[in-house]
C-alpha cells in the first residue's frame, strides 16, 4: 500500500491501482485527489472537508452519518459500521470530535481503520484520539490541534501501539514547532515514529 501524505490532515491510500483519500480540506493540495476512486471524511471542520472540490468530483464520498455538511451528498456512516471502499475495507470507529475547550459543541467524528486485500492497516483518527479494540500497523497521530497537547499525542501514540506512525493535523505548525513535536515523538514513543512532508509517499 502507498501512503501519501498531503497538507495538514489529508492521506492518500494507493493499492492494486485503487486509490482513497481521507481528509482531503481547504488546506490540501488538489493533487490528492487525482484519481481518486472513493473519499473518506472523518468530520465537518473546513480543514477535512473542501465541499466545492469534493461536490465535483463525482466518487462516493463517505462521512459520519450526524455531519452537518451542506452542499455535498454523502455516504453515511457510524461507529461500528464496516463497508468497502475503493476496494479498501474500512472500519468505522470513535463517534466524538475530541473536546475543545470552554463548552464550546462537539460533532460527529469517525475514525477509520483501512485494510486492502493484505493485513496492513492504517488507521486515521480525524479530531479525536479514539483508541480502537482492534490492533493497527500504521498510525496516523495529530501532531497538533486546540483540542490536544502534546502529551496526549503520545499517550496516543503509546495505547495505540502501531509498528508505525506518521503526523497528520499540523497545518498550523511552524518549522520550530514541527522539530519539537517531531522530537517528542519519535523519542518518546516506541512506534517507529517519522515526519512525512506534504508529497511524501512510502
Amino acid at each position: 500500500m502507498r501512503i501519501t501524505k498531503y497538507t495538514h490532515a489529508c492521506v492518500r491510500l494507493e493499492h492494486d491501482g485503487r486509490v482513497l483519500v481521507i481528509d482531503p480540506g481547504t488546506w490540501s493540495e488538489p493533487a490528492a485527489l487525482t484519481g481518486a476512486d472513493a473519499v473518506l471524511v472523518t468530520h465537518e471542520h473546513a480543514d477535512h472537508v473542501d465541499v466545492l472540490r469534493l461536490a465535483g468530483l463525482g466518487v462516493p464520498v463517505y462521512a459520519p452519518a450526524e455531519a452537518d455538511i451542506p452542499g455535498l451528498e454523502v455516504v453515511g456512516v457510524s461507529s461500528g459500521g464496516e463497508f468497502t471502499a475503493a476496494g479498501f475495507r474500512v472500519r468505522a470507529v470513535g463517534g466524538r470530535h475530541a473536546f475543545v475547550y470552554g463548552g464550546r459543541p462537539d460533532c460527529a467524528n469517525l475514525g477509520y481503520i483501512v485494510e486492502s486485500d493484505w493485513p496492513d492497516t492504517v488507521y486515521h483518527p480525524g479530531d479525536s484520539l479514539h483508541v480502537p479494540e482492534v490492533p493497527v500497523d500504521t498510525l496516523m497521530v495529530p501532531a497538533q490541534g486546540s483540542w490536544m497537547s502534546t502529551a496526549e499525542a503520545i499517550g496516543f501514540v503509546d495505547a495505540v501501539g502501531p509498528r508505525r506512525a506518521f503526523a497528520v493535523h499540523d497545518g498550523q505548525l511552524d518549522e520550530r514547532g514541527l522539530s519539537s513535536v517531531n522530537g517528542w515523538l519519535a523519542g518518546e514513543t516506541d512506534s517507529g515514529y517519522r515526519y512525512l512532508r506534504p508529497g511524501e509517499t512510502l
